[in-house]
């Protein structure tokens, strides 16, 4: 009787452990949708943008940059001939497009 007690305390406190374990929290403003930007002019990039281009993209030159109402960034880099399109947060911080 006493290892009937015993397995139900371990089954019930391993169970009370698992539910309490906390997930990390995600951060929110990693996606980004391609929809609802209006374009601007470069000279107009918060300098985070811009000082994030010029790290992390060496000899890219912004042909065309786009803005939110969320002041998220969509811009349009050459690089080497080649146009590739990146989407940053105000604070420079690079984001993911989702469909």
């Amino acid at each position: 009787m006493r290892n009937l007690f015993l397995a139900a305390a371990l089954v019930l406190g391993g169970t009370a452990t698992y539910a309490t374990t906390a997930l990390p929290e995600q951060p929110m403003v990693n996606e980004i949708t391609a929809e609802g930007f209006t374009e601007i002019s470069a000279d107009k990039l918060p300098e985070a943008v811009l000082t994030a281009v010029q790290k992390d993209f060496e000899g890219a030159t912004i042909a065309k940059a786009y803005v939110n109402e969320k002041e998220q960034y969509k811009l349009e880099l050459s690089v080497e001939g080649a146009v590739q399109t990146v989407y940053a947060s105000k604070t420079g911080e690079w984001l993911k497009e989702v469909e």
